[in-house]
Formats: structure tokens, C-alpha cells, sequence
């Protein structure tokens, strides 16, 4: 420890067994870990990201990159290339957790809108690109998802502005959180949040069909 690594996670389970400590020196190497983690989430994700635990119902936009809720490990570990490695592996592990709110019994209804040029930006390689749209569809295949894409004739629209996530809770209300320049907002104030539901509503009129979303996804998928 003095000298400023992290003990592995066997060494604080010797430790505990050792000093008979009931899992004391477990608890600090996890909270290790997450406040090592911490300062790479965007300010406010934590919170948001215990919070769309709880919605009944998520409205997501993506402009540039795919939502973290709907990626791959690869596609997910591309994007993390430039993190530490063993703080990358967690924050991988996290991601792929959190996918699991797609199924259950309770699973919440989503809703992913994606610009067009989301598809066109290549992560990592071709081949995990490819295999990222291919889960997509997998996922847009699900009963509780539903998925649309704004095409490049669209022109100019509000989701230009950047990318953004309404929660719908099951007593009626709603919070938005979008990120900019690594900076995360949670907006629960009922007037900020109507801005963001009526700019979803705005992007849904220009996106395509589901079918004809998905159709799109294949032709650039086979394009890769």
C-alpha cells in the first residue's frame, strides 16, 4: 500500500482471513476501486446511473457516439483505449452490467434514436463496428425496445445540439441528463425537462420507421 499500488483482490481476502477482520480490508480494496473510478465518470452519471435503475421507461438520443446502454465490450473497450487498463476493465465490467436493465420482468420500454452519423464512425476496427450493429439489431429485436435513426436527409434538426436521455418514472415524472465536454447535468426542474421531451418528440418526426431504421443499419453494417 505505502507504495501507492492497490492490493489485489486476494490479498484483502487473505488479510480479512488472517486478522479475522469479516471482510473489513475486502470493503476498503472495493471502495479503492471506486474512487479510483470516479473521477473518469462525468460529474452527475453516478447519480443518473442509479436512477435509470428505478425508470419505467428511457428515452435516449445519440449524435455522434452509441449510448453506453446499448454497447458491446469492444465496442465499449475502443472507447476506453486511453484509460488505464485495470480501471478500464472496471468500467467495462460496470457497462456490461448495465445493459441487464434491457431484460426482466420489470425491464423498463426504450426508446434509441440515433443521428445517422453514429453509424458511419467506425470504433476500434470495422470487424467490432460490424459486430456492435449486429447486437444493435439483436437488441432493437427485443419487445420492450424500439429503434429509429434520423438519416442525413433529414438536414438540420435539434438534436444537433448534442445527445441526451429523458427517465420516465412510473409516478408520472421525468429527468433529463445529457454531457458536454465531459461534463454530465441531471436536469429534474419540470421546465428544463419539457425542453428535452418536446426535442425528442421533434426528433421522432424526422427519424425513419423502425423497419426502415433497421434496414439502414444492415446496409451500413454490410457496407463495414
Amino acid at each position: 500500500m505505502e507504495s501507492g499500488r492497490k492490493v489485489s483482490e486476494q490479498s484483502a481476502h487473505d488479510l480479512d482471513t488472517f486478522f479475522k477482520t469479516d471482510g473489513i480490508f475486502y470493503r476498503l480494496w472495493k471502495l479503492a476501486g471506486d474512487i479510483e473510478i470516479e473521477p473518469i465518470l462525468p460529474p452527475g452519471f453516478t447519480e443518473y446511473n442509479a436512477r435509470e435503475k428505478k425508470a419505467d421507461s428511457i428515452h435516449v438520443y445519440n449524435a455522434l457516439l452509441l449510448s453506453g446502454l446499448f454497447q458491446t465490450e469492444d465496442y465499449a473497450r475502443s472507447i476506453f483505449r486511453d484509460v488505464e487498463e485495470s480501471v478500464a476493465e472496471e468500467l467495462i465490467q460496470k457497462r456490461m452490467e448495465r445493459r441487464e436493465i434491457m431484460t426482466g420482468q420489470n425491464a423498463p420500454r426504450i426508446w434509441l434514436t440515433l443521428d445517422e452519423s453514429v453509424l458511419h464512425r467506425v470504433i476500434g476496427s470495422r470487424d467490432i463496428t460490424r459486430n456492435q450493429f449486429a447486437y444493435l439489431l439483436e437488441c432493437g429485436r427485443r419487445s420492450n425496445v424500439m429503434l429509429n435513426v434520423v438519416p442525413w436527409s433529414a438536414g438540420y434538426h435539434a438534436g444537433l445540439a448534442g445527445s441526451f436521455t429523458i427517465l420516465g418514472f412510473n409516478d408520472g415524472t421525468n429527468i433529463a441528463y445529457t454531457e458536454s465536454a465531459g461534463e454530465g447535468m441531471l436536469f429534474e426542474k419540470p421546465t428544463r425537462v419539457t425542453s428535452y421531451v418536446v426535442r425528442y418528440e421533434l426528433l421522432k418526426a424526422y427519424a425513419l420507421p423502425i423497419e426502415e431504421s433497421r434496414a439502414l443499419i444492415s446496409t451500413v453494417m454490410e457496407s463495414l
